[in-house]
């Protein structure tokens, strides 16, 4: 018996006569079931994956889908006795045949084989002719055969490059520039093909082709993606330009596995991201725009590394463009699906860590906030088991900006930023150093222990200029200035107007960073707020004054400054609950003020409730760019206006 699923689904006797297996449902039963490779699928699984709508009695249908397979795999079996092809198996059934009797498990051992020796090149040749069109061709409308369609696509263009690399490693290769040029017609987006065809003409000694051919890639990458070629096309590009040794045939046998996978990146944007200013505006363009040109292509591979390449390091909760990232997170979760939760786990972890690491809009819905907090800790475990320090740093990005869901944890924040900042200096990743700095500065702040927070901002301001991280100086001016503030209200410390002068250098400073809207705005008002409240002072009334996303919540302190007790009553019943970001402690304790100078009870026990877990951190330090004072103090004026009778 052998069963064929590289194209349309049959099973074929040992003489090579096909077994009538019915209509296309019990097919798709047995697909499903070689899809499973061995392993027992539930039949609330199986009901699941054949009806969109399950029937009433679908349960019964699928038994008897299975009872017609039986029959036709085993029509040889006894009456009564118990089946040796699909068994039942605890709540549902699994396929038990050898593994090389089933076309796409021979596939898969095949390239496996492949990957670590070229000695196994005859198989895997011959596993690649083994297909017969798209995998589960016959099986349409199932989103579990385009999902195993989609994976299985994907590793036979590995396996044809692959063996195309073993055949130009071994000496051989020349005849392949009509099979290669063809499927980079194809398959334009996959990196490696094209260094392939290169070096194929090479081989067949012709080196003006393999460089016109480098070109035409190079050309393609940035008019359709913006994107520049990976190192390996480059470095091919200099070894033809050079007549490098290395072009030729490997002299050693090989002792190690072959890495495979194109790595297509966005390098162009992640270094406009990090260098700051205008030039973030236009990474957050171009990068989108790679992302939209990649989905176009529908290669999933590709569109995954291109999604995923965006790496870039991210310290605030706030998105500055909230559009933009709800984008990015949608294409990211529509390139997951179509990876499956059997895709590359590489891939599938930056995909996660990207979703966690974009879903930062202080305007998430719960379901929102709960997908990015599970793809937070899915990357984060891909990463680890993975043993990428690389990955890690990026997941680990992600599960810190998903780690603001109550009042109170900056303490568990500092343990991310230590563990970021450990991996970066031990793996040199300059750009996440920073950010772990960053990170444990944010939470030394939060805690009260000024001391250890300048000394993160010192080691960052130091790394900023070996890594050109412009808005790293910007950051720590800011804490400098909440600093100064938190020291006025000392004896002999600095006046509130030094401390209002250096809030306002840091706001210039801000002010001439473009495309940090999420970060800027609102932030210098609620600062001179802070600082008012330090000194009990009322809230600055300036109607220039900008309060951003923060107005919800210091409007009734503005109004109670202008003596206008009912429009404050008012406003503070219309304010929100904060959302779950940097300034939610800051946001709380505006919250807890105001219900207590205007004696509503109820909101400030609310309030109290949410800052008990806080009670020893400052708030607004969790910015660590300004400080409203010690959570401690509004926690008990909330107390005490709670209490009364």
């Amino acid at each position: 018996m052998r069963i064929d699923v590289l194209g349309a689904v049959r099973a074929l006797r040992d003489d090579g006569t096909t077994v009538d297996l019915g209509g296309p449902r019990h097919r798709e039963v047995l697909a499903r079931l070689v899809a499973a490779g061995g392993r027992m699928v539930p039949t609330d699984t199986l009901v699941d994956d054949l009806w969109a709508e399950p029937p009433v009695r679908a349960v019964g249908a699928l038994r008897t889908f299975v009872a017609a397979l039986r029959r036709a795999l085993e029509p040889s079996r006894p009456p009564r006795t118990p089946p040796r092809v699909i068994v039942t198996e605890g709540p549902g059934y699994a396929l038990r045949l050898p593994r090389d009797t089933v076309d796409v498990h021979r596939f898969e051992d095949a390239l496996a084989r492949a990957r670590r020796t070229p000695d196994a090149l005859t198989d895997l040749d011959a596993a690649l002719r083994a297909w017969r069109g798209p995998a589960y061709a016959d099986v349409t409308g199932s989103a579990w055969a385009q999902r195993e369609r989609t994976r299985l696509g994907e590793l036979r263009l590995e396996g044809v490059e692959l063996r195309a690399r073993l055949l130009l490693d071994s000496g051989s290769g020349a005849e392949l520039v009509a099979e290669l040029g063809a499927h980079v017609t194809e398959h334009p987006w996959r990196e490696p093909a094209w260094g392939l065809l290169a070096r194929a003409l090479h081989r067949a000694g012709r080196q003006a082709d393999a460089l016109a051919t480098l070109r035409r890639a190079r050309t393609m990458l940035a008019d359709q993606l913006g994107l520049d070629p990976g190192a390996d096309l480059r470095r091919l590009e200099t070894d033809i330009l050079q007549g490098a040794t290395t072009l030729q045939p490997p002299r050693t046998v090989w002792t190690a596995g072959v890495r495979l996978g194109p790595r297509t990146t966005v390098e162009l944007a992640r270094t406009l991201a990090l260098a700051g200013g205008d030039a973030l505006v236009h990474s957050r363009r171009d990068r989108l725009a790679a992302v939209q040109a990649a989905e176009r292509t529908e290669d999933i591979a590709l569109t995954a590394r291109v999604i995923g390449a965006y790496d870039v390091p991210a310290l605030w909760s706030r998105a500055d463009d909230p559009e933009q990232s709800r984008a990015v997170v949608a294409a990211a979760e529509r390139t997951l699906t179509a990876l499956g939760t059997d895709g590359p786990a590489e891939l599938r972890a930056r995909l996660l860590a990207t979703v966690a690491v974009e879903s930062r809009t202080a305007d998430l819905s719960a379901i929102e906030r709960t997908r990015a907090e599970q793809a937070a800790r899915e990357a984060e475990a891909l990463a680890r088991e993975l043993g990428d320090p690389a990955l890690l740093v990026f997941a680990l990005n992600g599960v810190f900006l998903q780690s603001f869901t109550r009042p109170g944890l900056a303490a568990a924040r500092d343990v991310i930023g230590a563990e970021i900042l450990d991996l970066a200096t031990r793996h040199e990743l300059p750009n996440f150093t920073v950010l772990g700095r960053l990170i444990r500065l944010q939470s030394a702040s939060a805690l009260g222990d000024l001391d250890a927070a300048t000394a993160h901002a010192e080691a960052a301001e130091q790394l900023a200029v070996s890594t050109e991280a412009s808005l790293v100086p910007v950051l720590t001016g800011w804490f400098r200035a909440r600093v100064t503030a938190a020291r006025s209200t000392a004896p002999g410390g600095p006046t509130a107007a030094t401390a209002a002068a250096h809030y306002r250098a840091a706001e210039d400073a801000l002010a001439e960073t473009a495309g940090m809207p999420g970060l800027h705005r609102g932030l210098f008002a609620l600062a001179l707020l802070g600082l008012r409240l330090l000194h009990g002072r009322p809230a600055p009334t300036d109607p220039a004054l900008d309060w951003g996303p923060y107005q919800p919540w210091t409007h009734p302190l503005v109004l109670l400054a202008r003596n206008r007790a009912q429009e404050a009553r008012n406003a503070l019943a219309m304010a929100p609950e904060p959302p779950l970001d940097h300034m939610q402690e800051a946001l709380w304790c505006l919250t807890a003020h105001a219900a207590t100078r205007l004696g509503e009870r109820p909101l400030a026990a609310r309030a109290a409730t949410a800052l008990r877990a806080a009670r020893t951190e400052h708030a607004g330090g969790a910015s660590g760019m300004l400080t409203l004072g010690p959570i401690a103090r509004y926690l008990a004026e909330a107390e005490e206006c709670a209490d009364k009778r």
